[in-house]
């Protein structure tokens, strides 16, 4: 670490802390050239999730555009901001313990759709015409009636 003081590229650690979060460290250092102390902070560099677009587009992942697109989804509807959360909580969970950090929307999207089908039909068929693009009418009336097929599953709390 180079010294503030000085410029010189020799220290010593003198002490080392670790934040109340556990996500920095801060050492304390002392210069060998000119024994000056300073210190520094040590933080893992995060390495941000890409959603790769149907088009090909990539951007970084936002649990907020992903929670924006639930609320669309639920308005209305009786599920709270809470559930939300804790779905888009949930979905970044799973993508943090990917090794590829590269993901297709197709895939945050069967994630959601899957728990949308489970907590809320109405809002799993909003969610779902805008994944899936429903091009007309009878793609929309086939989800809804394979939707209506099914047993009644527990809803989630």
């Amino acid at each position: 670490m180079r010294c503030p003081f000085c410029s010189q590229n020799d220290d010593r650690v003198v002490d080392s802390r670790e934040s109340r979060d556990g996500a920095t460290i801060r050492r304390r250092r002392e210069c060998l050239a000119c024994k000056r102390r300073f210190t520094s902070y040590e933080q893992i560099e995060d390495i941000p999730y890409m959603v790769v677009k149907s088009d090909g587009r990539r951007e970084p992942f936002s649990p907020a555009k992903l929670l924006s697109g639930l609320r669309k989804a639920c308005e209305k509807r009786p599920i709270s901001s809470i559930t939300l959360q804790e779905i888009v909580e949930a979905i970044e969970t799973e993508l943090h313990q990917r090794e590829d950090r590269e993901i297709p929307t197709r895939d945050i999207g069967a994630k959601v759709v899957d728990r949308l089908r489970r907590l809320d039909p109405v809002a799993y068929v909003r969610f779902a015409s805008v994944y899936r693009r429903f091009e007309d009418v009878g793609a929309f009336v086939q989800e809804v009636q394979s939707l209506l097929a099914q047993p009644e599953t527990p809803k989630e709390d």
